[in-house]
């Protein structure tokens, strides 16, 4: 497959952006993430998700350029309205007020209600490690996964992230409340390709491999109940009490059907707090060399912390560039075209 420098990928993207409506301040925000989570290997959070953004652009359903305004602001904790924008905007700028309310309060707690799909949310807590900060980041989304016990989807794959600073990177944890995310699924429906048995049920609530069925039907909950739980959870912090949509009431970013009324929780916790951020960072290097000189399972070669494997590929995409398909290349080279840019990938 061709391979593109994430420079010239984000030039392009943010150019894409800027013609849909997206503010300078927010498009090289939003290409950042699109163009990390290709190089992350999570491209379900890329260049599909531009897809999206135009379609939806184009439809009426984002406003554009994002206006994220405070709701409430005390002391430790804010609530912000992301205007029916770009989400990953307002999850940056939730993240970056939780670092601030942090550094002045040693937390910092902030809900965004009215926004839309975040992408992948280490983005946002990789943002905090990356400062010192403990990062906490979740959000819901529109109905896939049923209740325990259940037939019928009810609440989104709600996914949580966790970041502490690290030596010398940051340990990230970003995982779904469902086995996998969704954005597996319709990628595989995509290519043409099976899903493996156990990731989802079809309507009748069989297991299938078919992505389209499963896409009909529901998305298998990550540890039974335990994922049940945390989804319930996620939609109560990030929805409810922010004022956002929950449960049945999110629509999909997927479907023109409106606003999404997605909801989110970015939390930041100062570290300096408890003790000097080297020696923690030096706590953190000893703790991972001793995880990963563990005793290991037959046939594992290696053992992994939580995101080290996406930060390996994102290491090596900035150093070879980004594998892209040639159906993304001219997918965004339509985009350009049609909003009459100059500029082509």
């Amino acid at each position: 497959m061709p391979r593109v420098t994430p420079e010239r990928l984000t030039e392009v993207v943010i150019e894409v952006l800027k013609g849909l409506g997206a503010g300078p301040d927010e498009a090289p925000v939003v290409a950042e993430s699109l163009v990390r989570a290709e190089m992350r290997g999570t491209d379900t959070h890329g260049l599909p998700y531009l897809k999206l953004l135009v379609e939806r652009a184009e439809a009426g359903m984002v406003s554009l350029p994002t206006r994220v305004t405070t709701v409430m602001d005390d002391g430790a904790t804010v609530l912000l309205d992301g205007g029916n924008g770009i989400g990953q905007f307002a999850g940056w700028t939730a993240m970056g007020v939780s670092i601030r309310k942090a550094r002045e309060h040693g937390i910092g707690l902030t809900l965004v209600r009215h926004t839309n799909n975040l992408g992948f949310l280490a983005f946002y807590t990789l943002q905090a490690a990356s400062q010192g900060f403990v990062g906490l980041t979740m959000g819901n989304a529109n109905a896939a996964m049923p209740p325990w016990g259940g037939a019928e989807a009810f609440f989104g794959t709600n996914p949580i992230s966790l970041a502490v600073p690290g030596s010398p990177a940051p340990v990230a944890l970003d995982m779904s409340s469902s086995l996998v995310a969704r954005g597996k699924i319709r990628r595989a429906q995509r290519l043409g390709e099976k899903i493996p048995l156990g990731w989802a049920l079809d309507e009748s609530g069989m297991p299938t491999e078919d992505p389209g069925a499963a896409l009909k039907g529901t998305l298998v909950p990550i540890g039974g109940p335990k994922g049940y739980g945390l989804a319930l959870m996620v939609d109560v912090l990030a929805g409810m009490l922010s004022g956002a949509a929950f449960g049945r009431d999110i629509k999909s970013f997927h479907q023109l059907t409106g606003p999404t009324e997605v909801g989110a929780l970015t939390l930041a916790i100062d570290i300096q707090r408890f003790m000097p951020l080297d020696r923690f960072r030096g706590l953190m290097e000893g703790y991972a060399e001793s995880i990963r000189r563990s005793r290991k399972a037959k046939g594992t070669a290696r053992i992994y912390l939580p995101g080290e494997i996406e930060a390996e590929k994102e290491r090596t995409s900035r150093e070879r560039g980004i594998e892209l398909r040639p159906a993304s290349l001219e997918m965004v080279n339509q985009f350009l075209e049609k909003l009459r840019s100059p500029v082509r990938l």
